[in-house]
């Protein structure tokens, strides 16, 4: 019988995630479901400390992390470090991110598999808590985005290390416009390892709290047991993967919307209509950010990846050249009029050396970079599938 441990923190927050002791299993829930499971700071210092105590109990064999309601997580509770940031200094927001992607890099090179079950919205924040773990079991009800470029800000969290290692430049279109992809398109680029019936995880869940090994290949055997394959929809983008290699291999993110609006113009593929105007919506700075961010990804370890998104953001909530992650915020999560004013207005009006700056060390003596713990197991690959 599994017993449920409370975890209610001393600053009188409610369960932010709820844990189940299940003989060598521990099942790890994100508990808030009205703010789809935004990751908060007391969430992530509890996962924080829950993942070195696990990895060092030789009682603890698999973690299973999941949602409560309709969400695995909907991200990171960004419009809480804008707030912390426009009352106090920057350096609070910033604080936010550090601990965020220490628990990524944890997770990333943790030598215990981890099963995340993603029945529903997974985005921003919520992928660095999963993608970077061995086994994401997708579901009919997944929806995966990485929407940064909306709200001013960038795909973080080490995304640039795992979309850069997807198919072609299919990294490149998830990164830079914001698309969402159900679980068979997950499956099918290598973002997922499994699709399971959401009618079918209860099942899966109880084999799971019943192993009492840490090999992956026996976890996998038991997840094969209810996995799928399923086919994509004919719409899907993921079809046309020649012509988003063509489009979005491109140097400039200039050059990849003339690429894509010449495809346009011979085919009526609504993803190519689609792309284009989230390209044009999205904001200029962060376009610019996110793309030269993924191409280093593909030379960069999981590590090099995290610290170069930690100097990234420092210099995004120092409001150094640029306001727009708290425009992004404002037009999208507070007053929702989806109708944000950027600075710079234009991509032709970034400038090169700005740009340079961002992927700087921060100039402040009193500041320093994101510094990872020492790990036994070195930059885990991303795998699609063990």
């Amino acid at each position: 019988m599994a017993s449920s441990s409370q975890n209610a923190s001393n600053d009188g927050t409610t369960n932010q995630v709820l844990v189940e002791d299940c003989r060598f299993t521990r099942i790890l829930t994100l508990n808030r479901p009205r703010q789809l499971n935004a990751l908060s700071t007391p969430m992530i210092m509890k996962l924080l400390k829950l993942f070195v105590a696990y990895e060092k109990d030789s009682d603890v064999k698999l973690l299973i992390m999941k949602g409560n309601g309709r969400a695995f997580s909907a991200g990171g509770d960004v419009a809480a470090v804008v707030q912390s940031v426009t009352q106090g200094h920057w350096t609070l927001g910033a604080e936010f991110f550090r601990n965020e992607y220490t628990l990524n890099y944890i997770i990333a090179t943790y030598s215990k598999p981890q099963v995340s079950i993603l029945d529903g919205i997974v985005m921003g924040g919520g992928a660095g808590i999963s993608i970077h773990g061995r086994f994401r079991v997708v579901t009919e009800k997944t929806v995966f985005a990485m929407p940064e470029t909306a709200l001013g800000f960038f795909p973080d969290i080490g995304a640039s290390y795992f979309l850069s290692r997807l198919p072609g430049f299919f990294g490149e279109y998830v990164g830079l416009t914001g698309a969402r992809l159900d679980g068979a398109e997950m499956l099918a680029c290598g973002l997922a390892t499994h699709f399971v019936p959401s009618m079918n995880l209860t099942y899966l869940e109880d084999l799971l709290t019943k192993v009492e090994t840490s090999d992956p290949f026996v976890i996998c055997a038991i997840i094969d047991q209810f996995s799928k394959m399923v086919p994509l929809k004919v719409s899907s983008a993921y079809n046309r993967l020649d012509i988003i290699d063509k489009c979005f291999s491109k140097e400039t993110v200039e050059d990849i919307i003339s690429a894509l609006e010449k495809e346009s113009a011979s085919m009526a593929d609504e993803w190519i209509v689609v792309a284009i105007q989230e390209l044009k919506k999205a904001s200029p700075i962060s376009l610019k950010i996110t793309l030269r961010s993924i191409r280093e990804g593909r030379l960069q370890g999981v590590d090099r990846c995290l610290m170069k998104d930690f100097r990234l953001c420092c210099h995004i909530l120092r409001f150094e050249a640029s306001k727009d992650f708290s425009e992004g915020c404002r037009a999208i999560l507070v007053d929702k009029d989806r109708n944000p004013k950027w600075e710079p207005s234009r991509l032709d009006l970034v400038d090169s050396k700005v740009l340079d700056q961002y992927f700087a060390e921060v100039d402040d003596p009193n500041w320093e970079d994101l510094k990872l713990p020492s790990r036994c197991s070195l930059d885990v690959k991303f795998v699609s599938k063990i």
